[in-house]
C-alpha cells in the first residue's frame, strides 16, 4: 500500500525538480542506487518495470526504502496496462508512470488515489489525461519534442504540469532550457544513473550527480 498521497507525491516532484529513474535486475545494485540518489537529495525515484520478475525486485526495494530511506517516495514506470498498475500498487508503489495514455490505468489509479503520469505527445492527449485526473503529464520521449514544445503548450494551457523524460541531462544548459520553458520537473535515467564503460558502478558519482542536478534546478528557479 502506498505510504504517500498523490498530493504529497506531486509536491515532492515539484520541490526537488528531479525524478531519477532506473531498472536493474540486481536487488543489491538497486538498493545502492536508491541510497545514492536519496543521499544526493532525491525524494522521488522511479523504478522502471522492464525485466522478468521486475515486480519481485520492486517489492523488496519498497521494503528496503520503508526501513532505511523513510522519506523516499518510490514509484514504478513503464506500466502499460491497468492489471500491471494494480499489481504494483499492491506492492506499495506510490505513483505509476506510463509510456502511453491508457484510460484503464487512470481508472485503477484514481480508485486508489494514486498519482499516475501518462506519456503524452500532443496537446489533445495532455488535455484528455487532465480530464482523467492527471496531475503531472509525462512528455515522452522528451528529446523528440524538445523544450519548445513545452513552451508552446504552456501558452494556451498555463495550468498544465509537465515532466519530460528522455533528452534531459544533468547540466545547467539542459536544465535551464527545460525549466525556462516551464516544466514542473524532469525525469532522468541513464544520463544520471549508469555504470562505467567496464560495467562497474560508482555510487558516489551517482550521489554527486544527483546533488548537483538538484542544486542546478534550485539555482535556475532562484530558490
Amino acid at each position: 500500500m502506498a505510504r504517500f498521497t498523490r498530493i504529497e507525491v506531486a509536491q515532492a516532484m515539484k520541490e526537488t525538480g528531479i525524478v531519477p529513474l532506473f531498472y536493474n535486475e540486481s536487488l543489491d545494485v538497486g538498493k545502492q542506487i536508491l541510497r545514492a540518489c536519496y543521499n544526493g537529495g532525491a525524494r522521488v525515484i522511479e523504478f522502471t518495470s522492464r525485466g522478468e520478475n521486475a515486480h519481485k525486485v520492486f517489492d523488496a526495494l519498497c521494503a528496503f526504502a520503508k526501513a532505511e530511506l523513510p522519506q523516499l517516495i518510490l514509484g514504478v514506470g513503464s506500466i502499460t496496462d491497468g492489471a500491471a498498475a494494480s499489481l504494483y500498487m499492491q506492492l506499495g508503489a506510490n505513483f505509476i508512470v506510463t509510456p502511453v495514455l491508457r484510460e484503464d490505468i487512470a481508472v485503477v489509479c484514481n480508485r486508489r488515489k494514486i498519482l499516475w503520469s501518462p506519456g503524452c505527445g500532443s496537446l489533445t492527449e495532455i488535455a484528455r489525461a487532465e480530464e482523467l485526473g492527471c496531475e503531472i503529464v509525462k512528455l515522452f520521449p522528451g528529446g523528440i519534442y524538445g523544450a519548445q514544445f513545452v513552451k508552446a503548450i504552456k501558452g494556451p494551457c498555463p495550468w498544465t504540469s509537465i515532466m519530460p523524460t528522455g533528452g534531459v541531462s544533468p547540466t545547467r544548459e539542459s536544465l535551464e532550457e527545460w525549466f525556462n520553458a516551464g516544466v514542473t520537473c524532469v525525469g532522468m535515467g541513464s544520463k544520471l544513473i549508469a555504470p562505467d564503460a567496464n560495467g562497474n558502478w560508482d555510487y558516489k558519482i551517482i550521489e554527486d550527480k544527483t546533488k548537483h542536478a538538484i542544486a542546478l534546478v534550485r539555482s535556475i528557479r532562484n530558490e
